[in-house]
């Protein structure tokens, strides 16, 4: 290879980034955001269960991972690739060949003498979170030639082992090999050696969590190098004003968020406002903490109270909430997160950009006269624009999609372990999220209050036992004569139908007696067929589930709210169970399908749910069998219908949340999983929620066209996708590799035809 620059970017502009500026870039940018003199490097070792006293060693072993991550591409198809040369991609990876490097005995020896070789060699292979000991991913296996040129002997490449001899204070480096990699001699010892260490590398205890630290550190310094620099953007000043933010405190969160709200919630009742005893109770609970409280009793207000309490004795920047869908996340955005001062407020899920253009169309009074962001970034720089902000409303996937190696998590753990966290409807969380959740709790330090209205026993268990101070306790339950009486009065009425035909009638009658009707089915395709049922009969219904383009699922979402909003008319939805959560409804009746005792309960919340109806009011609940158990397994609808056996006839949220401990399926203590701790010094991505592999982001086949031209145009697909079951995707001309292309008929008050028996949402 010829003595010019290696690049370490495809080249663009008049001065490419070359390998050298780079890895030093990045060493300057964990010194920015993690000086453990910074509270942001206090927090970040707090959180990683590490002491004060470890902040230079953890900073050394940091940068000198920022100086080595990129020396693998010091390769000539690296280098083609990225010079705009014939070369298609890498045989090797080029995170796989600078782990490697640090495998070779005269590397590891020259390093020990300074840091440990493992924890930087862990951070090294991870940073892309592309290398994994077996698999498509697999350590060193090449998916092209198996001899790749190497440029080791580069004056860059000395030039960064000098800044790693300085950093660390050793002698000169030792001499790299020259010539090419090839799966033979020393570079096969070295991944042997490399393959040992992974074996060896403890998954618990000081070393482990050092690693940790290191390994989601440079990622985010790598990002932020990355894109500040090629933004033309002043790096440490940047990060300054930024990242390094004060504390908040109680009267910020008070004047923010908090005193908004409540004037906001007097002026809707017309009654001076005054917190309930429990959300003062909130106040002063304990950095770890389980908020439980039936529906509409104002649990989310008792949170606030909550961030504002512990951030009296626990400084942080941010406040996040975290919710399990992209429809809750998008009402904690707009109810109270949307009351904080422009600019620092964000609302972040898969599709939150489309929902702030649409909410925008007609501004809830949390942000009237505000301008929001509602317009897609590059990736590069996603994460980046929202370390400046204080209050998130989010889903979970976004912040602890850490927890399985996902980038964007990774990226956004600096503004994590700055924060206060709430997560919300903490037993909706599928097996898998909750190991997750139990996992963050065992593992990370961060003041933590999770909330929910009801809780099987072993989830609330696994809480406790971790930590979680259940507030209001039992004792003080006693005394809140407002809460006690808001959870024991009977709330609904439930009846027992034999089949989904002897539903019918009693949705026309109830349609037709000027009541508002939610009808819940389990799978989209049952949904789709009670739908046009209500047809052949003469009626309207709205329909809601996951299988539309998203421009189509808002308009079905905004319609169906605004439909169940008011009361002069009769109201008719039928849903999936993406109804659960996503949708704020008062319902006066509630048609349901036989479903687990924790979707029940979702379902039985939209109906008589408003605290402004008469206390004499009761919400009708109808449910049948289903015609087949899918999506769920026969037990979990066992013990869904042995918990409507055990509700009598007028129930209250109450005697709901005690059914539902009896009720529940057993579940086993959940054991705490994520493949952020078990990577050893590997890391690769992988889904965070169970199912994520059973849908595609695809566009139908008629909008291909206006698709491919806004590929072209480098605009945002967002409301052309739609969630589509891979058995109908193909690939389409024209589109990212990610997207994927649906022919099925589809209808847009439907939804994609036909769907696959069994599947939900």
């Amino acid at each position: 290879m010829s003595a010019a620059p290696l690049l370490a970017k495809s080249a663009r502009g008049p001065a490419p980034l070359t390998l050298e500026d780079h890895s030093l870039q990045t060493q300057r940018a964990a010194r920015a955001i993690f000086s453990p003199a910074r509270r942001m490097g206090g927090a970040w070792l707090r959180f990683f269960g590490l002491a004060a006293a470890d902040g230079p060693r953890f900073l050394l072993h940091l940068e000198v991972a920022a100086l080595l991550h990129d020396l693998g591409k010091a390769n000539a198809e690296f280098q083609a690739m990225v010079s705009g040369g014939a070369a298609a991609g890498q045989s090797l990876r080029h995170e796989h060949i600078s782990g490697l490097l640090l495998f070779l005995p005269e590397v590891r020896a020259w390093l020990a003498a300074a840091v440990d070789v493992d924890v930087v060699a862990a951070a090294v292979l991870s940073h892309h979170c592309k290398v994994a000991p077996a698999g498509p991913r697999r350590w060193c296996q090449p998916r092209g030639a198996r001899v790749v040129p190497l440029a080791l002997d580069h004056r860059e490449v000395a030039a960064v082992l000098t800044a790693v001899g300085a950093a660390c204070g050793l002698g000169p480096a030792p001499r790299l090999p020259a010539g090419a990699w090839s799966p033979t001699g020393a570079w096969e010892a070295a991944w042997q050696d490399g393959m040992d260490a992974h074996e060896d590398f403890p998954l618990d205890g000081p070393r482990h969590r050092l690693s940790l630290a290191v390994k989601a550190g440079l990622v985010a310094a790598d990002t932020a190098a990355s894109g500040l620099i090629r933004e033309g953007l002043d790096l440490e000043g940047w990060i300054e004003a930024h990242l390094h933010l004060p504390a908040l405190g109680p009267a910020q969160i008070e004047a923010d968020i908090l005193a908004p709200r409540a004037a906001a919630i007097s002026r809707a009742s017309g009654r001076s406002f005054a917190y309930q005893r429990f959300q003062d109770e909130a106040a002063k609970l304990g950095p770890r903490g389980l908020l439980l409280a039936a529906c509409g009793t104002g649990k989310t207000l008792a949170a606030w109270r909550w961030a504002a309490g512990v951030s009296a004795h626990r400084p942080a920047g941010r406040v996040v909430f975290l919710y399990p869908t992209r429809g809750t996340a998008t009402e904690g955005f707009r109810d109270y997160v949307g009351w904080a001062p422009e600019g620092t407020a964000e609302l972040l899920h898969g599709t939150a950009a489309w929902d702030l253009h649409a909410m925008m169309a007609n501004p809830p009074e949390s942000l009237a006269g505000k301008e929001v962001e509602a317009d897609e970034t590059e990736a590069r720089l996603f994460a980046l624009r929202l370390w400046d902000k204080r209050y998130f409303s989010a889903t979970v996937d976004q912040f602890l999609g850490f927890l399985e190696h996902q980038y964007q998590g990774l990226c956004l753990l600096p503004v994590l372990a700055d924060a206060l966290l709430v997560i919300d409807e903490a037993h909706a969380l599928d097996s898998g999220l909750f190991r997750k959740l139990l996992a963050f709790v065992e593992r990370f330090d961060l003041p933590l209050l999770c909330m929910t209205a009801t809780l099987p026993p072993k989830r609330r268990e696994a809480l406790e036992r971790r930590g979680l101070e259940v507030c209001p306790s039992a004792a003080l339950r006693e005394e809140l004569a407002d809460l006690r009486e808001e959870e024991e009065r009977p709330r609904y009425r439930v009846e027992a139908l034999a089949d989904v035909g002897a539903a019918l009638p009693r949705a026309i009658a109830a349609h037709a007696a000027g009541q508002r009707v939610l009808w819940v089915c389990n799978t989209v395709r049952r949904c789709q067929e009670v739908a046009l049922a209500l047809r052949d009969r003469g009626l309207a219904p709205l329909v809601y589930h996951s299988r539309f383009t998203l421009r189509d699922r808002q308009r079905q979402h905004a319609a169906t709210v605004a439909a169940f909003q008011q009361r002069a008319r009769p109201a008719l939805a039928v849903a999936t169970q993406v109804c659960e959560m996503s949708l704020d409804l008062d319902a006066d009746v509630i048609i349901t399908e036989h479903a687990p005792p924790t979707a029940l309960v979702q379902r039985m919340g939209r109906a008589n749910r408003s605290r402004a109806r008469p206390r004499a009011d009761r919400g009708l609940v109808l449910h049948y069998p289903p015609a087949a158990a899918a999506p769920y397994a026969p037990a979990e609808l066992r013990a869904g219908a042995a918990l409507l056996a055990a509700l009598g006839a007028e129930p209250s949220q109450a005697a709901l949340a005690a059914a539902l401990e009896h009720a529940s399926p057993e579940e086993r203590a959940a054991d705490a999983a994520a493949g952020f701790l078990d990577g050893g010094l590997f890391a690769e991505a992988r889904g965070f929620r169970e199912g994520d592999g059973f849908t595609q982001q695809a566009v139908l086949a008629a909008d291909l066209r206006e698709a491919v031209e806004r590929c072209r145009r480098r605009a945002p697909l967002t409301e052309l996708l739609l969630p589509a079951p891979r058995a109908l995707v193909t690939s389409g001309a024209g589109l990212p590799p990610w997207c994927g292309l649906v022919a099925a008929p589809y209808d847009p008050e439907l939804g994609l035809l036909p769907a696959p028996d069994g599947g939900a949402a």
